[in-house]
């Protein structure tokens, strides 16, 4: 058992408070978008194991098997498979998607075969994974997550009364899923730049006016307007505003949940979480950014389906409530300590996060303590934690907040 160094990411969106305050340290006045715990070369975290420190992807390479455990590495090779974060976003994220395993491998494979260098700009495909991915809120937290049901999505639009959307409006109306989400996205995003900042700059007034309305009878819509007023503000004249727009509005509760999988449109808009990911690079955008937008792929990944988020909440198992999904690269959980606890479970890698309260450690099989406050973290290796393992599991005590991230084996 081991405590993590990790890294936070500077990213212009994020906030520069959240994460600071979470960690009881002072802001440097630049925006501290995301922290990560793992092994992701990108920002390994780092352990000191009596030598300073070293980067956890280094560790795992000297000893995958006992660090991962032989399960986890059978499954997903010799690497950590999943990656844990500290989320706080104060402004809107990119609109994207992520490729299934399938068209993951096909698309680096692809770009690797015509020599596309990895970090160019217009590069898709980082490597052969996919990103499946899980977000808690800690805070409330806002977000885009899948295409509305079409009628829903033409009355909003209709309810902006810009005529440019006109045309639109009457599709989806006449339409039928998926083909008309798919003529539909893909006109916003391959009209022209100056019609589209035009209908954009109107949408966003309207947008602005109705989530600001307030009177004796409700606005329909009132609140998803409000958050796409927001969007348009940090990206004026950007045609995902508009794309967004097709999308599900979702306001996460804290404790709440949202697993996006592959080929469903999202972007996060605003709040604290802690995000879990298959540990992948692979992301295709939509809009609401400055960088590449491959349409051609992204057309070809996205998946045209109407649908209405599931907000997961944690169900109990075994003394832990934990969030559950279909994807193998990684298990989401929570301890609500108010005394005692006692954590095992498979024989595979674990990362343990406190986000509230004190809570103190005892590693049984090898004696090891540590006292986590908020916001910090250890990494448990494989042969520390194991069901069947005598005297093997951690003993907790204390009072507050545990996130459990491992692996589903």
């Amino acid at each position: 058992m081991d405590r993590l160094t990790n890294t936070a990411r500077p990213y212009a969106w994020g906030s520069a408070t959240a994460i600071p305050k979470l960690l009881g340290v002072e802001p440097t006045g630049e925006p501290q978008a995301e922290l990560w715990m793992g092994a992701h070369p990108g920002a390994p975290s780092h352990i000191d194991r009596g030598d300073g420190l070293v980067a956890l992807h280094h560790l795992i390479e000297a000893d995958p098997e006992g660090e991962l455990g032989p399960e986890a590495v059978r499954a997903f090779g010799p690497r950590l498979p999943f990656l844990l974060k500290i989320l706080a976003a104060e402004a809107p994220l990119s609109l994207q998607v992520h490729p299934d395993l399938p068209q993951a491998r096909a698309g680096f494979a692809d770009e690797e075969e015509r020599a596309v260098p990895i970090d160019a700009p217009h590069r898709t495909y980082k490597d052969a994974g996919h990103k499946p991915e899980l977000l808690c809120a800690l805070t409330p937290f806002d977000g885009l997550c899948g295409f509305r049901p079409m009628p829903e999505a033409a009355a909003l639009l209709a309810g902006l009364a810009v005529d440019s959307l006109g045309p639109y409006v009457d599709t989806l109306r006449a339409g039928h899923a998926p083909d008309t989400l798919r003529e539909v996205f893909t006109g916003i995003l391959t009209a022209s730049r100056e019609t589209m900042a035009a209908t954009v700059e109107q949408a966003a007034a309207a947008a602005e006016r109705l989530g600001a309305a307030d009177g004796p009878y409700r606005v329909p819509y009132r609140d998803d307007y409000a958050a796409y007023a927001s969007i348009a503000r940090h990206h004026p004249g950007d045609p995902g505003v508009i794309a967004a727009m097709l999308l599900n509005f979702v306001q996460l509760r804290p404790g709440e949940a949202l697993y996006l999988g592959a080929g469903v449109p999202h972007a996060y808009l605003a709040g604290v979480g802690v995000e879990i990911m298959a540990n992948s690079d692979n992301v295709l955008r939509c809009g609401l950014t400055p960088k590449h937008v491959d349409v051609p792929e992204l057309l070809r990944i996205v998946r045209f389906e109407p649908s209405v988020p599931e907000v997961l909440r944690p169900e109990p198992v075994d003394g832990e409530e934990a969030y559950e999904t279909p994807t193998a690269e990684f298990r989401l959980s929570r301890y609500a300590v108010a005394d005692r606890a006692r954590i095992t479970g498979p024989v595979a890698p674990q990362i343990l996060l406190c986000t509230e309260g004190r809570i103190e450690l005892h590693a049984v099989a090898t004696g090891r303590q540590l006292t986590l406050k908020q916001g910090q973290s250890v990494f448990v290796p494989a042969d520390a934690v194991g069901i069947g393992s005598v005297g093997a599991g951690v003993e907790v005590r204390g009072s507050g907040v545990l996130f459990r991230a491992t692996v589903s084996v």
